[in-house]
């Protein structure tokens, strides 16, 4: 059996076949005739005809394509964040390449030049360090690029946050309304730009509180990751250092103090309050349950993928970004201190 082609489409909905061609693609459907487009794609679905990227991408120009760089697929952060770009990019016809680079630099540095040699026409990055030579020499030769929960030092680019400083607000808020005065904060890697914000932000939100800001108290963390957050809070412990909860960088490093407090014997809430802040999958379902910052996952990976194709409509456009609101989820990992 032959493979049907668009020529064979064309004939069966009795069209010329560039009408065909613009009815089956997504983005020069609007052009044809509602009636038409149904009937050129009623025949394409008839005898399983199914358009060939390739060959539209070396006659266009246009690959219909972008590359999705996550620095680690095993973090729960990101699947909601995935599945918002995807549904964005499918309505308006386009695919997404996803790489991980396990947070390595010469790793993601293959990734991407991979990516470029399937003419992607543009990225989205969520692994942007802020001090990032990759993305500026991107940058420079005119990639389109939109960045995801972080941003690069002294580089304006597209960007898709949720707003750190009001998070970490509402965390501290919270556990000082429950009676807590001296709060520990594990910080996320200050070579990130939410590693950073977020550190920043916990200064200030205990400043807002009244409360002392204690340099003894902030440990930072080397990556956003359950093992480093147990290491962390091991280093706090160990140095003697009194407080009652902590403010945690991210999800991933609140459950690592989960790991110690069973290793050394300790019960939370009764003995340490925390907070985490991502609102990660299944959170409800820990002993116990954990109180954190939601950021709204999916509507940053929406926002993200129609930056980018304004970008790629719009190259000369002026770079914009979007902050979202966080909101708190109190659960009960968080109780007055005793």
């Amino acid at each position: 059996m032959t493979t049907p082609t668009l020529r064979d489409v064309a004939q069966l909905a009795g069209v010329h076949p560039a009408t065909a061609s613009r009815a089956l693609n997504p983005q020069t459907r609007p052009l044809v005739n509602a009636e038409t487009a149904r009937k050129v794609l009623r025949a394409a679905e008839s005898i399983g005809y199914q358009p060939n990227p390739i060959a539209r991408s070396l006659k266009t120009a246009r690959s219909a394509t972008v590359g999705l760089v996550i620095p680690d697929l095993t973090n729960p952060l990101f699947p909601p964040i995935v599945r918002g770009i995807e549904d964005v990019l499918t309505t308006a016809g386009y695919n997404a390449w996803i790489v991980n680079t396990d947070n390595d630099p010469g790793r993601e540095e293959r990734q991407v030049e991979s990516l470029r040699s399937r003419q992607v026409e543009g990225l989205i990055v969520a692994t942007a360090r802020r001090d990032h030579p990759l993305l500026l020499r991107l940058h420079r030769q005119g990639v389109r690029l939109v960045l995801v929960n972080r941003r690069v030092d002294g580089l304006e680019l597209p960007s898709v946050t949720a707003d750190d400083d009001a998070g970490i607000a509402m965390a501290v808020a919270h556990l000082a309304s429950l009676g807590h005065t001296k709060i520990a904060h594990l910080a996320g890697p200050q070579q990130t730009s939410t590693g950073v914000s977020r550190a920043r932000a916990f200064r200030h939100a205990l400043l807002d509180q009244g409360l002392a800001d204690d340099p003894r108290l902030t440990v930072e963390c080397g990556y956003w990751s359950e093992a480093e957050g147990a290491q962390a809070l091991r280093r706090l412990l160990d140095s003697g250092a009194e407080f009652t909860a902590i403010v945690a960088g991210n999800d991933l490093i609140a459950l690592g103090c989960y790991d110690v407090f069973a290793e050394r014997g300790m019960t939370c809430p009764d003995d340490m309050s925390v907070v985490g802040f991502n609102e990660m999958p299944f959170l409800d379902k820990m002993r116990p349950p954990l109180t954190t910052v939601a950021i709204p996952h999916y509507e940053i990976g929406v926002e993200a993928a129609r930056l980018l194709l304004d970008t790629i409509e719009e190259p000369d456009r002026h770079p914009r970004s979007v902050l979202l609101a966080p909101s708190l989820v109190v659960r009960a990992s968080t109780a007055p201190p005793r």
